[in-house]
């Protein structure tokens, strides 16, 4: 009988020291440092990491938490968590912006699926896809669920969208969905900062922190560079798309950087931190006498003033068409949207070297580059 009820306690007593490494209590974790992210949390316990994503359309509520453990065996101390094992092996990444930064983090051999492949510049990648090591799982809105299973992926990684209504068939196979709301962030360095959630994700978080320290150090340096300059040109940026003239917000990402780099961005006042959708006369009424255009456009062959002119007659009218200031970045050949999002710095030298050629600074890589074929023409001359 005593042999019984020792036997007893000590399974209870097995029981509760489990639970207590459970459940970890307040205070017991460690925050990682995380200084512009608005919408990343994570705090790290002795058996694992939690990581809590804020909802980036309803700030008072977690779009997703995840515990994030090498032990496969242990469930989630928390019990709206989702474990994933980690360092992940297997991932299938939805987009071409977290390929990129996975390859620069030394870990594309992590990768086994990918989506949206036309879209997709990183030669690792690529190279991954020509020798059958990284499936293609189709479009990132609807990818091949087959396709998933067949590679052995051990986690999703799609963006959310507001309002999307979830997943659809991913989520009934069983695969961690990690939801990369990165996009959401409203600042460069907010949105780059990131990388440290990937880096761990990847049993790259040592390699993830040097990189952030890295961008950081870089982006603050070359925006003290464009804080000498004594003028700042007037900025226009796209173009419209269907009759719709899309803009960054003031308050967004690529509207703080344009003002980081020392323009006078025309909408900078505009507390939106997405798109503005303006009409074309909007867009005359306001930035006429710009002295820059930065645009985006994807073809197979470089724009040109005559296709500006052709695609709508009224960009003639603005200023930089007529003294050829108008700058564009050809996206089929030019890893803007792959590079820039973790690497701010890289975009900011470019566009410092754009916006201040009296500066006489060099920036590291070329996204926007002067369209060519138009000489510099009187404004007079209409």
């Amino acid at each position: 009988m005593k042999r019984i009820s020792l036997l007893l306690i000590t399974c209870i007593l097995i029981l509760f020291s489990a639970c207590q490494q459970r459940q970890p209590k307040s205070g017991e974790g460690d925050t990682i440092a995380i200084r512009y992210a608005h919408n990343l949390l994570m705090v790290e316990y002795a058996n694992g990491i939690d990581v809590q994503i804020r909802n980036p359309w309803d700030t008072l509520k977690t779009l997703h938490r995840y515990w994030l453990s090498s032990d496969a065996s242990m469930p989630p101390p928390m019990p709206d968590a989702t474990r994933v094992k980690v360092p992940l092996q297997h991932a299938a990444v939805f987009s071409s912006v977290h390929c990129a930064l996975i390859a620069d983090l030394a870990s594309s051999g992590q990768i086994a699926a990918v989506c949206d492949t036309e879209y997709i510049l990183n030669s690792l990648v690529l190279k991954g896809l020509r020798e059958n090591k990284i499936q293609d799982i189709g479009n990132s809105m609807s990818p091949n669920l087959e396709g998933i299973v067949e590679a052995g992926v051990d986690a999703l990684m799609p963006s959310p969208f507001q309002n999307s209504g979830g997943y659809g068939p991913m989520e009934s196979i069983g695969i961690p969905i990690i939801e990369c709301a990165d996009y959401m962030e409203v600042s460069p360095l907010a949105r780059a900062e990131w990388m440290k959630f990937y880096g761990i994700l990847f049993g790259k978080r040592d390699e993830a922190e040097r990189l952030f320290t890295e961008v950081e150090k870089e982006y603050h340096a070359m925006k003290a560079i464009a804080a000498k300059a004594t003028t700042k040109p007037r900025l226009m940026v796209e173009m419209a798309m269907s009759g719709t003239w899309y803009t960054p917000g003031g308050a967004s990402t690529m509207g703080i950087m344009y003002q980081d780099a020392g323009a006078d961005y025309l909408w900078s006042e505009t507390t939106e931190s997405g798109s503005l959708p303006l009409s074309i006369e909007a867009v005359m009424e306001r930035a006429t006498d710009a002295d820059i255009w930065l645009l985006k456009y994807n073809q197979n062959t470089p724009m040109t003033y005559a296709n500006l002119e052709a695609e709508n007659p009224l960009y003639a009218h603005f200023r930089p068409f007529k003294t050829g200031n108008v700058y564009g970045c050809n996206t089929s050949i030019t890893p803007y949207y792959e590079e820039t999002p973790f690497h701010p710095e890289r975009l900011l030298g470019n566009l410092i070297e754009i916006f201040h050629p009296e500066l006489s600074f060099k920036g590291n890589n070329s996204y926007f580059c002067k369209m060519k074929g138009r000489k510099e023409i009187p404004i007079s001359a209409d």
